[in-house]
């Protein structure tokens, strides 16, 4: 292999895909820069930025066997990192909404919750179980993988408004079946405050 400073981005894809240690180095090094003062923009915190790339990076070398299929880096690299932002930042505004809500002051109602949301999970995880085989896998790589339209539609072999239509289909069957538990959940939410 030529130099892995001067690879094209396809051919360090490649090396990568085979585990190349040199390759992912060079990738982090060719965009690690880039990729932090972008998420910096948007985050305006050098630490925030820090802890989302590097996540990125990461993922990349996780998901490195399929790094092939990458068409081009860059861009790749710049639209997972904004999808991993807009997580970061809604992860953060539930932390803060969670912050700012009044303390119980009773041990059942810390219960209570405790239980409402072991209920909502296993109701989601039974609703997910419900759901046609396609929308199940599509709803699993997007909302649990992070995964991308496009990523998604590689790794299924189907048209990215394939996968549009199922990710639709499953959050509108999810939303229908959660309904109830979304009531109560609700409910529960204006007794705390």
């Amino acid at each position: 292999m030529a130099s892995v400073a001067t690879c094209a981005d396809a051919v360090l894809l490649r090396a990568l895909a085979q585990d190349d240690e040199q390759a992912f180095a060079e990738i982090y090094q060719r965009y690690w820069d880039e990729l932090h003062a972008h998420a910096c923009r948007k985050l305006g915190c050098p630490h925030e930025a820090d802890e989302v790339v590097q996540d990125l990076f990461v993922a990349l070398w996780n998901k490195r066997h399929s790094a092939p299929d990458i068409q081009q880096l860059n861009a790749y690299l710049f639209t997972a990192l904004k999808y991993r932002v807009i997580d970061y930042l809604r992860a953060q505004a539930v932390r803060l909404a969670h912050a700012a809500a009044a303390p119980t002051s009773s041990a059942d109602r810390g219960t209570e919750e405790s239980m409402a949301v072991a209920d909502l999970a296993a109701a989601l995880a039974a609703s997910l179980r419900r759901l046609p085989a396609h929308a199940r896998a599509v709803f699993q790589l997007s909302r649990l993988e992070h995964r991308t339209v496009p990523e998604i539609a590689a790794q299924l072999q189907v048209s990215p408004k394939t996968v549009e239509y199922h990710l639709a289909r499953s959050l509108r069957l999810l939303r229908i079946s959660l309904r109830e538990f979304m009531a109560s959940v609700l409910l529960l939410a204006l007794l705390n405050a």
